[in-house]
């Protein structure tokens, strides 16, 4: 039985084809949008100079919420 399907390649090539058409015609992804992940980049990016820069005076409590907030962001951003 094996051998009878190794040697049936138009068989194997149409099971082929079948497949990739049914893949390619129902898993079709969105792409994310650019401009809105760059934004929230930036933003996120603006809040951790500013955690750093609260840190850097001896504010730490705000360095550190900063920087959760951050993380916040960045867990949103991977979401867009």
């Amino acid at each position: 039985m094996v051998e009878k399907e190794l040697k049936d390649l138009e068989g194997r090539q149409q099971l082929n084809y079948e497949y990739l058409k049914d893949k390619k015609s129902s898993d079709k992804q969105e792409l994310p949008d650019a401009f809105l992940h760059q934004r929230i980049s930036f933003t996120k990016s603006g809040i951790r100079l500013a955690a750093c820069a609260f840190g850097f005076f001896g504010l730490f409590e705000i360095g550190f919420i900063g920087l959760f907030l951050a993380e916040i962001v960045g867990i949103g951003e991977e979401l867009v």
